[in-house]
């Protein structure tokens, strides 16, 4: 049995978000979190009634930016993981240059059969799940020195 007599088969769809949401500040860690998740799909194989099991294995994350990475893990976001924001996770990407950015992820999965045996039989390859994508407005952020709060003066500088 190999990779390709799957075919019919499909895991669902990854989703992707990322933090902080819709947005990322260069030289700063954007956090993307991709979740997928071990799925059993019933149908037939070679006229035998089957339960095929994905499990993710690999990330594949396009930043947008003509880099990507390949992560064991879709990661997590910085409230989960007990950390501060823009703390750098094995998910997260440093953007080098502003502007408007579409994030990709896609997920291979790896794939086992069970035949009603209850005996599952390792598939050799992965399926690989394209996800979805979201938009990304990466910005610089430049501190002033100023008199007064915005709260004390809306009307200020950067206010």
């Amino acid at each position: 049995m190999t990779i390709e007599d799957l075919a019919s088969f499909r895991p669902a769809e990854p989703a992707l978000t990322g933090e902080p949401a819709g947005f990322g500040i260069v030289g700063m860690p954007t956090n993307l979190v991709a979740t997928a998740s071990i799925q059993d799909i019933a149908g037939t194989l070679f006229d035998w009634d089957v339960t095929v099991r994905f499990t993710p294995a690999w990330y594949l994350f396009d930043h947008g930016d003509g880099t990507s990475a390949r992560t064991p893990t879709g990661g997590a976001t910085w409230e989960s993981l007990g950390v501060a924001q823009f703390t750098p996770t094995p998910t997260t990407h440093v953007y080098r240059d502003r502007g408007e950015f579409t994030v990709g992820v896609e997920v291979q999965y790896t794939a086992a059969v069970d035949f009603g045996s209850g005996a599952w039989r390792v598939v050799p390859g992965y399926v690989t799940a394209p996800g979805g994508s979201y938009d990304l407005r990466v910005v610089d952020v430049r501190t002033a020195l100023v008199d007064r709060t915005c709260v004390e003066d809306p009307a200020g500088p950067g206010c």
